[in-house]
């Protein structure tokens, strides 16, 4: 066997456990974008959708599950971050589509049911013949446990969607967890097959060179990738980002060090100077009439914060999750002035383009988690430009510098991803289902004489 044929061979592709269905027949009020990937995913059975926030994730997913249940009927399942059941309950009222909000087992009806990731010991997975993961990359949030717990207890159902923002390509371990979910390959088997572990300094994962265009292959087979409609081909307006104001404010007015910080020192900067930086936010946001999203990090922030921002509510950790849930949709329905949480409780799946004001008081190393938080506001469909305050003491550090920084390397990891993977998406989306014209007769055929 030629070295090339090898190379070939390990070209693994995912196999069609789905069903062909007419782009017509599909919930008219969708985008044709969205249901061509809604065909897609249809016809692979077990897919994921990385799809920017704001390209209308909720609505497809809701067609996919709404259309397995047509076709197979049944129970299917969503799983959905905390307060994003009802939010997603009126997205199905909005396309025609009814969602069950389930507390447990003994909830479930025909259909589609939704509940929180929380909830998920209370469920008997092999009742459903479809399970959609919504905000899907939220799995690395939570222990191993029940990553694990979501893998193995749906691993023979029959269908599978996962739904997530466009995750950074280097993040390996994300999408090999996806495609375990999905049955398409263990993670510990893509690493093998594709990758090659840096015992060095870095001690990560890197794709071996000769392996690259076969991995997105793999990839773009289960897969679908999308940043934006126009870059695959479709020419759609009002799919442009608002401008997004960030402004560093150093709130005890000091020059900011340039000494690099150790994560305990930055922690403890950011203790000292908390009666100052809490006094800044509820100050910006007490003379202004406009709603605001307030981020921190530590839970004596929160408190603060809450005792000096009038008309504020509260949301964390311990709360109960009915006032966790009341609290998000009331922000939603423009009813709170200002919601004070942290980006590990509300940074995942809200829709929040009717606030256009956020305000970290304390930023966590996570850039993914400071991502998630500015996205809930910063997104497709949000008209008005976004104003980022990120309020920090002199002695933290270039703080907004690092934060653009790791922004510039996201931004350009993931054009660098969709340019790899556009055309491969957008062929599979093109070849998915069979383009047929339906059969019209008008004229009446006459049986030859010598036949009858």
């Amino acid at each position: 066997m030629e070295y090339k044929d090898f190379i070939n061979s390990k070209n693994k592709q995912m196999k069609n456990y789905g069903f062909d269905i007419e782009k017509e027949n599909l919930n008219p009020m969708l985008f044709d974008f969205q249901k061509d990937i809604v065909r897609w995913a249809l016809k692979k059975g077990r897919a994921a959708v990385f799809a920017d926030c704001g390209l209308g994730k909720t609505p497809m997913q809701l067609e996919w599950a709404n259309q397995i249940y047509k076709h197979e009927g049944g129970k299917i399942l969503i799983l959905a971050p905390l307060a994003v059941a009802t939010q997603t309950q009126r997205e199905g009222e909005k396309f025609h589509i009814p969602v069950n909000i389930c507390e447990n087992q003994d909830d479930v009806k025909e259909g589609i049911n939704i509940t929180n990731y929380e909830k998920l010991e209370k469920f008997v997975a092999n009742e459903f013949i479809g399970i959609v993961l919504d905000e899907s990359s939220i799995l690395k949030s939570f222990t191993g446990k029940v990553r694990n717990q979501i893998i193995e207890n749906f691993r023979k159902t029959p269908y599978k969607l996962a739904c997530t923002a466009t995750p950074a390509p280097n993040d390996y371990m994300e999408l090999g967890n996806h495609s375990e979910f999905l049955g398409v390959m263990t993670r510990a088997e893509m690493l093998s097959m594709y990758f090659v572990h840096d015992g060095g300094q870095t001690s990560k994962w890197r794709l071996k060179g000769h392996a690259e265009n076969n991995y997105w292959q793999w990839m773009a087979s289960w897969s679908v990738f999308i940043d934006n409609p126009n870059n695959l081909g479709y020419n759609i307006e009002g799919y442009d980002l608002p401008k997004l104001n960030i402004n560093q404010i150093v709130a005890d007015g000091l020059p900011i060090t340039t000494e690099k910080l150790t994560l305990t020192q930055r922690r403890n900067a950011r203790k000292e100077s908390l009666d100052v930086r809490c006094q800044v936010a509820a100050d910006i946001v007490n003379n202004s009439e406009e709603t605001f999203l307030v981020w921190c990090d530590l839970n004596d922030e929160s408190k603060k914060l809450h005792q000096l921002i009038n008309d504020s509510v509260e949301v964390k950790g311990s709360d109960k999750q009915k006032h966790k849930s009341t609290a998000m949709l009331d922000f939603s329905d423009d009813k709170i002035k200002c919601l004070v949480t942290k980006p590990s409780i509300a940074g995942f799946g809200m829709n929040w383009q009717n606030c256009r004001n956020m305000i970290f008081v304390g930023l966590s190393d996570s850039y993914e988690a400071y991502y998630q938080a500015i996205r809930r506001c910063w997104r497709f469909g949000q008209d008005k430009e976004v104003n980022i305050y990120i309020i920090i003491s002199s002695k933290e550090g270039t703080v907004k510098e690092n934060i653009e920084r790791k922004q510039q390397d996201a931004e350009k990891m993931q054009k660098a991803m969709i340019k790899l993977t556009k055309d491969i998406t957008s062929k599979e989306l093109k070849q998915t289902t069979r383009i047929t014209t339906e059969y019209n007769p008008k004229i009446e055929m006459e049986i030859p004489s010598w036949i009858a």
